[in-house]
């Protein structure tokens, strides 16, 4: 399975309000109605909860501000997504999607890219979802590496390094489950930008983490607080926080055919 994530900011002068009903109201059934045009498998939005976070500060400094959004898509592989675009219908799709977005989306500074994934800490079943009004919520983390670091080599210490540190404090830290998503270059993240006319840097990827928050007191525990530091401990290795955001989110699901 490939990935596109796709962060959205809102237009200026609209409210998060008015782009969220847009967004689910106008632009979620029109993403539903070329889900096969576009040989989709699974595409979601995840919903910024802004009441939870402004912005995060504290040991990792100050980081850019969370996004009003994100829209992810799944396809089977490369080559599924190529051969419908390949297609008059999916490259009308394409195109009236794009102008769409253009109503209540700031594309210039909403990066997108595709990933793979790198499951790290699995729920059973694998469907584990961040639902509006279920006690999950998903923590969203796109983030860039460190200059000193190339791209390949950040992306292997997060993979072979950070995640083992996560699993092993997954009970500590009450995780349910733990994703990252790694960027991989291709030219049709370059065409994309281009038709979007998208200026913000990509990123190298994202974490994504669900947790229960029904299992939480009202103070964190010794053994989260120590996870939570260890974490962080090691991202400082690999991650250039002032180049990276985190936030809480929801998710709803627009497509699953999966």
């Amino acid at each position: 399975m490939i990935r596109l994530t796709f962060l959205l900011r809102r237009k200026p002068g609209m409210s998060l309000d008015e782009f969220q009903r847009y967004w689910l109201n106008e632009h979620g059934p029109l993403l539903a109605s070329h889900a096969n045009h576009l040989a989709m498998q699974r595409c979601m939005q995840v919903w910024t909860l802004p009441d939870e976070n402004d912005r995060f500060t504290g040991t990792r400094g100050t980081m850019e501000s969370p996004y009003d959004g994100v829209t992810e898509i799944w396809w089977e592989n490369m080559a599924a997504l190529m051969d419908a675009l390949a297609t008059e219908a999916g490259r009308k799709a394409i195109d009236e999607v794009v102008a769409h977005e253009r109503g209540f989306v700031d594309h210039p500074v909403s990066p997108l890219w595709f990933g793979y994934e790198y499951p790290q800490v699995n729920a059973a079943p694998e469907t584990l979802i961040a639902r509006e009004r279920s006690s999950i919520v998903k923590f969203y983390y796109p983030l860039r590496h460190l200059s000193q670091l190339s791209f390949d080599d950040a992306q292997l210490y997060w993979r072979t390094q950070h995640g083992p540190v996560i699993r092993s404090q997954a009970t500590a830290g009450r995780v349910l489950r733990y994703i990252q998503v790694h960027r991989f270059e291709t030219p049709l993240e370059d065409a994309w930008r281009a038709v979007r006319g998208t200026v913000t840097e990509t990123y190298t990827g994202h974490a994504e983490l669900w947790f229960d928050r029904s299992g939480f007191g009202p103070m964190p525990t010794d053994d989260s607080q120590r996870a939570t530091s260890r974490a962080e401990d090691d991202e400082r290795n690999f991650i250039d926080f002032s180049r990276s955001a985190m936030w809480f989110a929801k998710e709803r699901v627009v497509v699953d055919r999966a």
